[in-house]
């Protein structure tokens, strides 16, 4: 019966698992991953390991999870509704990362995507040095994909990424490194909306073209979320970057403009129901 058939014999709905911090105002974290899954097809799942008080304009407050907590919470889902796929988002310490590792590595869990949280696009950096030693001995080898964007790439791969040349070399010492498949994402000073997947067959680039839209809270917590549906359902890897990268360009070009700040994506689009008097 375990994600195959349900209760009565029918096929089951494909299901995903979002280990990562809350965000109240619904743009990021949990809430957009969650979004993301169902608008993909999934039935989503949460562990959370942080609340977060932040809104458009920026973080006011975060309180961290009990390490034990975040272990029950794991306990519970893969006892229960097995994922079918995970994404791993914001884990703020080293002896949460370190739960984590040892929760999906005693579950056999498969399908794991993760999005290291460690350095913002302006910079920032967002976990310390113990976090970071943990997440790359623990966490990322027993990812099937990592999702850096360039200052995370630099970090992982000791390389200063510049170029395209430089986006192939450190995401090769990435993949060698910790033995994962790596999806390196563009910036804004370098291969601005494409994206360069390496991974044991070799490298692809997916291209895109940069969509105007200065609502963008949240956008790497909705690509990892929507890879880790696609392969949930199934699809491969490439399939499941390329139809995640669509679905996240829809979400941009939807032009959802909510709050003060950098907003939400209109993680809904494809539903087609914003602006609809009708209730459903």
């Amino acid at each position: 019966m375990r994600n195959g058939q349900d209760k009565k014999g029918s096929t089951a709905m494909k299901t995903a698992l979002t280990i990562a911090g809350s965000d109240c105002s619904g743009g990021a974290g949990i809430q957009a991953d969650i979004k993301t899954m169902l608008a993909n097809g999934v039935y989503a799942m949460s562990a959370v390991t942080a609340l977060t008080a932040q809104n458009t304009t920026g973080v006011a407050g975060i309180m961290v999870v009990e390490t034990e907590f975040l272990k029950k919470q794991i306990d519970c889902i893969f006892t229960d509704i097995r994922p079918d796929a995970v994404k791993i988002g914001m884990v703020p310490t080293a002896g949460l990362i370190e739960a984590a590792a040892e929760k999906l590595k005693e579950y056999r869990a498969g399908n794991i995507v993760a999005d290291p949280v460690m350095i913002s696009t302006s910079g920032a950096r967002l976990i310390d040095e113990d976090a970071e030693a943990v997440l790359k001995e623990k966490l990322l080898p027993a990812a099937a994909l990592v999702t850096p964007n360039i200052p995370e790439a630099e970090v992982l791969s000791g390389l200063t990424v510049r170029s395209e040349e430089d986006m192939v070399h450190a995401a090769g010492i990435i993949y060698h490194r910790y033995g994962c498949a790596v999806l390196l994402k563009g910036g804004h000073r370098t291969c601005d909306a494409n994206d360069l997947l390496y991974q044991k067959d070799g490298t692809r680039w997916f291209f895109g073209k940069r969509i105007e839209n200065p609502n963008t809270h949240g956008t790497g917590c909705t690509l990892s979320s929507a890879i880790a549906s696609n392969l949930a359902k199934g699809y491969d890897l490439e399939t499941s970057v390329e139809r995640a990268k669509e679905y996240l360009s829809g979400a941009l070009r939807a032009m959802l403009d909510l709050g003060k700040g950098s907003g939400p994506l209109d993680h809904a689009f494809v539903m087609g129901c914003r602006n609809s008097k009708k209730n459903i």
